[in-house]
């Protein structure tokens, strides 16, 4: 799958996910490190890449056509416990399932939300 993982997952969750075979993309490696919300919108559009992340902020596109858009909010997040949930919810769901998908993992909890059909 490919994915975009924004500045603030951890370094650990970009090794892991590429030895489980996914393409990852990590913003902190290209010319768009410090970029705006609206500027990652635009790569993972332009790019058909699944969005991880901890920035609420994208919840806010969630009837958006999109290749799916994690989102890790954690009351007292860490490198360690955000790996986690992000390992956790790739696991929970193959790549089929993620385009127009939004999942906000909490700490205990997950919530969904999938764009309603368009073109794609």
């Amino acid at each position: 799958m490919r994915i975009l993982v924004d500045e603030n997952i951890p370094s650990m969750t970009v090794r892991a996910l590429r030895e489980i075979g996914h393409d990852v993309a990590d913003v902190r490696a290209t010319t768009d490190k410090g970029a705006s919300d609206a500027r990652l919108w635009e790569i993972v559009l332009a790019e058909h890449r699944l969005l991880i992340t901890t920035d609420k902020g994208f919840a806010r596109r969630r009837r958006e056509e999109h290749a799916g858009v994690l989102i890790v909010l954690l009351r007292q997040p860490n490198r360690h416990r955000i790996h986690e949930r992000v390992m956790n919810a790739m696991k929970g769901l193959d790549a089929a399932q993620w385009p127009r998908l939004l999942v906000v993992v909490r700490d205990r909890t997950r919530s969904t939300w999938r764009a309603r059909g368009g073109r794609r």
